[in-house]
């Protein structure tokens, strides 16, 4: 088996030194690693595999066209896209994650479980820890470098939204939420964040402004877009009350 992967190898790495060599006869500089290879990569196997035939290719040919070190920036430069690709792909994972968990704390904290049996509420309440439990079993991790300062006002700052979650009154919690969204369009935070549309720039919770302030930007804007999509279902559920 391993003589007949490296037979393949061998007759893969023939045909690309053929082409290259082609190429570097009609005075063109070559394409190592073009957008249309990437595309053709059906698995990161395939794709490595392209990575290392072209960087084994030492023809003289070549060579005049599209030295060593030129090669290897070529490929590290589409590798970087692909690292940043993949990075912000996790980032929207782990927004999409966030969201998921929201809304199954303002489920847990809806007014209505009130108004059912005990038996429906207790097995409501079960199924609610079931899907948690599911959530709970798929791990990302996009770290954010934090400082020990900021590490502590990102925990205040989910403290603060979590306490506003849990309050019984919505209307009560979309008027705190509503200060706590005006604190990140504040005049304060122009700077580093763009001011929301649908804020109305009234009244700020300070002391959540002054925590939001010792958080990261990356922090910052996370914090903004949950408490926007939080602002959206206490507005829908105070509209149903009404």
């Amino acid at each position: 088996m391993l003589i007949s992967l490296l037979d393949k190898l061998r007759k893969r790495r023939h045909f690309d030194e053929e082409t290259l060599s082609a190429e570097g006869s009609q005075k063109r500089r070559p394409n190592i690693i073009g957008n249309d290879k990437m595309d053709d990569c059906t698995s990161p196997v395939e794709c490595t595999d392209d990575y290392f035939l072209q960087l084994q290719n030492n023809s003289t040919e070549h060579s005049e066209h599209f030295n060593a070190n030129e090669r290897f920036v070529s490929i590290l430069d589409q590798l970087d896209a692909q690292v940043e690709k993949f990075r912000k792909d996790a980032l929207n994972l782990q927004e999409t994650k966030d969201h998921l968990l929201m809304t199954l704390d303002l489920i847990k904290s809806n007014e209505n479980l009130q108004n059912i049996s005990d038996a429906e509420r207790e097995e409501i309440l079960c199924y609610i820890e079931r899907v948690n439990n599911r959530l709970g079993t798929v791990e990302l991790n996009v770290r954010t470098v934090r400082d020990n300062s900021q590490e502590d006002s990102l925990s205040q700052i989910n403290a603060l939204i979590d306490a506003m979650i849990k309050m019984e009154d919505p209307d009560i919690a979309r008027q705190r939420c509503q200060l706590f969204l005006n604190a990140c369009c504040s005049s304060s935070m122009d700077t580093h964040m763009d001011t929301l549309p649908d804020a109305d720039m009234g009244p700020v919770d300070k002391k959540f402004e002054s925590v939001l302030l010792g958080c990261t930007l990356d922090d910052q804007k996370n914090i903004k877009k949950r408490l926007k999509a939080l602002m959206g279902y206490l507005h829908k559920q105070t509209n149903c009350r009404q």
